[in-house]
């Protein structure tokens, strides 16, 4: 039996674990025997082949889409009310001599994609009170939130050329408990008044307290969070709600960015793919019920 040059590697790293971990050589001899009687196996399980088809098409459609020119001029993002209104939400602020309250929810953390979602969006809505001279407070419950909320703010606000402006106490951690979170929120709401609310994030339980609150002051509320539960309260309470992936779309839609644009047409691409898939996965099925080239 020839023995591959991986397979020498991974018994000589066997043995260089033995020495350092000290094993039973009982235990070793076991672990080699299994390496020799796989020698021969397939490398490749054909079962996962469409897998690697689905993978290597949606690889080509992101680099279609991100270093093709001019693939970017025949895709357009459609008219989105929620993030047409920003500009009016934050002129509305100014006018009203009322600070714009934005928080993320209290769901996720900074790894959720939520959240990276609202940091892209909290940018321009604060590059654009840097402009105007517009108080900006952000509650948040978790720490490692205010930090980057911080760090984000601050640079919007030097990217506009009114670093003077950016008030770092205006970014605050209030509470890591869902309800005590809620509280605070309802509080800063109560007494500043903001003539805007941006709820944009991860939220639970605690959205529909804070946008009856905002609805309660005559606030404009802008709100998006990918749970489909909350969403119902949203719609409800807010003026406008970004459902689903409107929110992800969101830091392309108002930075123009070509890249995240870029993503959004493949995944709009992949999307239409997919469901042509299941169409004609379905046609076949009706007429051949034996086949089964579609099931993976």
């Amino acid at each position: 039996m020839n023995i591959s040059d991986a397979t020498e590697r991974s018994i000589k790293n066997l043995f260089v674990a033995h020495r350092c971990l000290s094993c039973d050589i009982q235990e070793m001899s076991f672990l080699i025997i299994l390496i020799l009687s796989g020698v021969e196996a397939d490398w490749f399980d054909m079962t996962r082949f469409p897998v690697l088809v689905s993978a290597v098409i949606a690889f080509a459609i992101v680099f279609y889409t991100t270093y093709h020119r001019k693939s970017r001029g025949k895709h357009k993002m459609r008219q989105i009310p929620g993030l047409k209104a920003v500009e009016e939400a934050i002129g509305r602020a100014t006018e009203m001599a009322r600070p714009i309250l934005f928080t993320p929810g209290w769901g996720g953390d900074i790894q959720r994609p939520t959240t990276i979602a609202s940091m892209n969006i909290l940018s321009h809505v604060a590059q654009t009170t840097a402009v105007y001279d517009c108080q900006l407070v952000y509650p948040t419950h978790d720490p490692v939130i205010m930090s980057v909320a911080q760090e984000v703010v601050a640079e919007s606000y030097a990217r506009a050329g009114y670093s003077e402006r950016f008030r770092e106490d205006n970014i605050q951690y209030v509470s890591s408990s869902q309800f005590g979170y809620a509280a605070a929120v309802d509080g800063l709401i109560s007494r500043l008044q903001p003539a805007s609310i941006f709820l944009l994030g991860t939220f639970e339980a605690e959205s529909l307290i804070l946008a009856e609150t905002g609805n309660s002051i005559g606030a404009i509320q802008i709100a998006g969070t990918d749970s489909t539960i909350q969403l119902s309260f949203f719609i409800v309470a807010c003026d406008y709600t970004l459902i689903g992936e409107e929110l992800f779309a969101a830091s392309g839609y108002l930075s123009k960015d070509e890249s995240i644009l870029a993503s959004v047409r493949s995944q709009d691409i992949m999307k239409v793919l997919i469901a042509a898939f299941l169409v004609a996965a379905t046609i076949w099925a009706t007429i051949d019920s034996n086949s089964t080239w579609w099931v993976f």
